[in-house]
């Protein structure tokens, strides 16, 4: 018997999409019903046997399921809980795959009525790229999903969800809210602004006559890869997690600072310094 005989995913992209392949393929679900607003994209989602049917109607689409996944923009979570709440069949399980926990696990979790659940996720997986045609099962093969309960978690719920994730190839840690969304302000927001900064300034440098972006090799591309993911899932991010996205940025620039007091003041030793710290942290983490 699969974990999951009706799961409902709104949002059939890349983090959807990925989830909905790997339990199929793995066996552990019945039905997968696909829902969102791109029709031509839910039509390829069933072409690819990703999922087994779609509806545009989000309130129509969880009917029956044990298990919702919601995987939309980070702002437009708690208000589709508010939408879907009276539609949810009793024991059904509310998951997503938010970037930011604080903000959408309090309002969702009062959302639900008695008998149904919500428990607060976040896959730290993903590519730059979207849509159904760019997911794939081992996405999150080797990587951790965070899981946010709280005091009003059902601990069932909790188990079940942490299954599904289990079975994906995730490691699963349990995080408070608050604190998850410090931990990825900093290792994964972060990065982000600065390589969309980083991609506008040097785009934006007038002392060439044309684009010098042009010129950028393996390391530019590499490190700005990320510049490339969907803007506007990371604006509402950046909304969502203002403070701690702001307190990372402020971070960042008492760093950025102490590099350039070093290479204004042609201290190679103190350069070299800074450099072999930060080496040694990154080859640890590897």
């Amino acid at each position: 018997m699969p974990l999951i005989n009706r799961l409902a995913i709104i949002g059939v992209g890349l983090i959807g999409g990925s989830l909905a392949r790997v339990l199929r393929e793995k066996g552990d679900v019945g039905e997968i019903v696909g829902i969102g607003r791109g029709e031509a994209n839910l039509k390829l989602a069933v072409e690819l046997g990703v999922i087994d049917r779609y509806t545009i109607d989000p309130c129509e689409g969880v009917g029956g399921a044990d298990l919702v996944f919601l995987a939309t923009p980070v702002c437009s979570i708690a208000s589709l809980v508010e939408l879907l709440a009276q539609f949810l069949a009793p024991g059904a399980i509310v998951t997503d795959g938010g970037s930011v926990k604080e903000g959408i696990v309090s309002p969702c979790e009062r959302l639900m009525p008695p008998g149904r659940y919500f428990v607060g996720g976040h896959p730290i997986a993903g590519t730059e790229h979207s849509g159904v045609e760019a997911s794939f099962a081992t996405l999150y093969e080797g990587r951790r999903c965070i899981l946010t309960p709280t005091g009003s978690t059902d601990g069932a719920a909790l188990g079940k969800v942490q299954k599904m994730w289990e079975i994906a190839g995730s490691e699963v840690i349990l995080m408070d809210p608050v604190k998850h969304d410090r931990v990825v302000a900093a290792i994964s927001h972060l990065p982000h602004m600065v390589a969309y900064s980083l991609v506008n300034a040097v785009e934006g440098y007038d002392r060439s006559d044309d684009s010098i972006l042009r010129y950028s090799a393996g390391g530019f591309r590499d490190f700005t890869r990320i510049a490339s993911s969907d803007p506007a899932m990371w604006r509402d991010i950046a909304l969502m997690n203002r403070d701690a996205v702001l307190e990372m940025m402020d971070h960042f620039d008492r760093y950025f600072a102490r590099l350039r007091s070093l290479v204004e003041n042609r201290d190679g030793a103190g350069m070299e310094r800074f450099f072999e710290e930060s080496k040694r942290s990154r080859d640890a983490i590897l």
